[in-house]
């Protein structure tokens, strides 16, 4: 008999059974007959029992003692997966001795553990700072730079911090409210205008100052350029610079050049100048940088763009589909705006997505049952995915809440 002791339990497996399986420890073990080798493969041997002592889970062990004397690995849902592979990894017992029910089962634990501990890394590393406090020590004023670091990106280091921060998200929403305002048809005379160009300025300078702190605090410019929210910053201060170059560029193209062809030109900077003023609603997405919410929002859809890309595919069928069906049973009706399929299209986005403007409807019964199909597999596909989206963007939105509470 061989005589193990696994954390303090004793076992005992006759040598004949354990060297039926000869490239596991066990097995190797019966094997051997060089004392040496024997040794290697444990912990400690007590000659006066004849003992042979591995320091290993024996709850665990348990299973690995049953599949000596069956054949068969048992695998109980209680365990946790990382543990109980890397126990029959030691002890070198494959998984392929366990019944298949069990290793299906086993192995969707597995993954979804995997999938688990990936968000979570994921979700820790969605509220890292790009920098850390350790990284300035050594560069060239890197306690000035620090100091800067910490006022523009941890808000909660001192008070000045915060005042910045809710100061940047004034600003943004600001800013948008100018850019509404400036569209309003009172605010367009000569008065109205000029407050509006004052009020951008103001907002303009502010994010170009905030970005050039963050530049100069930054321990990486290569890391910095690559960050998401310093792009969105950029994005935020690059449409009042650009709409002043092309300002410039209108004013010399009006005075200096009165022919067809440059007025033309002059018109086109014109479309291109509203929409890069279009661009600052981008501003916007500057609040996510102090918004939990809005970054657990696109964490949501980064991590279901799969079920994302379902949701617009099924939405493209239902849409070919039922536009075809509706142009089939409605083109021949007088007047009617179905003239080809095409023109459907707007109609079935509109009844899939249960909206129903009611600008093109169907006259016909055959367009009316049509319809009535459109509109119940839209139901139905909107409640499919909701569901998934809505239960995993509380669940990323709790544990991104937590995790920044606890840093």
């Amino acid at each position: 008999l061989l005589n193990i002791n696994v954390g303090g339990k004793l076992f005992q497996i006759a040598n004949k059974v354990a060297a039926r399986y000869p490239i596991t420890r066990l097995g190797k073990l019966a094997l051997y007959t060089d004392p040496r080798k024997k040794l290697q493969l444990c912990d400690d041997y007590s000659v006066q029992k004849n003992e042979y002592f591995f320091d290993r889970d024996p709850s665990i062990f348990h299973y690995i003692f049953h599949f000596y004397r069956s054949g068969v690995l048992w695998i109980m849902d209680e365990m946790c997966p990382s543990n109980f592979v890397e126990e029959i990894e030691y002890w070198g017992i494959h998984l392929k001795y366990s019944q298949r029910c069990c290793r299906i089962l086993f192995e969707e634990k597995q993954d979804e553990l995997s999938e688990y501990l990936k968000i979570q890394k994921e979700l820790e590393a969605e509220l890292e700072p790009l920098d850390s406090a350790e990284q300035f020590e050594g560069k060239f004023l890197g306690r000035f730079r620090k100091m800067i670091w910490n006022l523009i990106e941890n808000p909660y280091s001192s008070v000045p911090a915060k005042i910045i921060a809710v100061m940047s998200s004034f600003f943004v929403l600001i800013s948008i409210v100018g850019m509404t305002l400036s569209t309003v048809e009172e605010m367009k005379h000569k008065t109205g205008k000029l407050w509006m160009e004052q009020l951008e300025m103001i907002c303009a300078i502010f994010f170009t100052s905030e970005y050039l702190m963050r530049l100069i605090s930054s321990s990486s410019f290569k890391n910095f350029l690559r960050a998401a929210f310093n792009a969105v910053d950029l994005v935020a201060i690059l449409p009042f610079y650009v709409q002043i170059l092309f300002e410039n560029l209108d004013e010399a193209d009006t005075l200096y050049h009165e022919e067809l062809h440059k007025v033309e030109n002059v018109s086109k900077l014109g479309k291109v100048l509203k929409l890069i003023k279009l661009m600052r609603i981008f501003r916007i997405l500057k609040l996510a940088r102090h918004s939990t919410g809005l970054r657990a929002f696109g964490f949501t859809i980064r991590q279901c763009y799969q079920q994302v890309c379902c949701l617009f595919l099924f939405i493209a069928m239902g849409v070919f589909t039922f536009s075809a069906l509706m142009h089939s049973v409605e083109h021949d009706v007088p007047g009617t705006n179905f003239t080809s399929i095409p023109y459907a299209w707007w109609w079935a986005a509109v009844s899939l997505s249960t909206v129903g403007y009611g600008d093109t409807v169907p006259d016909t019964v055959l367009g009316r049952v049509v319809a009535f199909g459109c509109i119940s597999f839209g139901i139905i596909l909107n409640g499919m995915p909701i569901s998934i989206l809505y239960n995993k963007f509380s669940d990323y939105y709790a544990k991104l809440k937590a995790h920044e509470n606890e840093t």
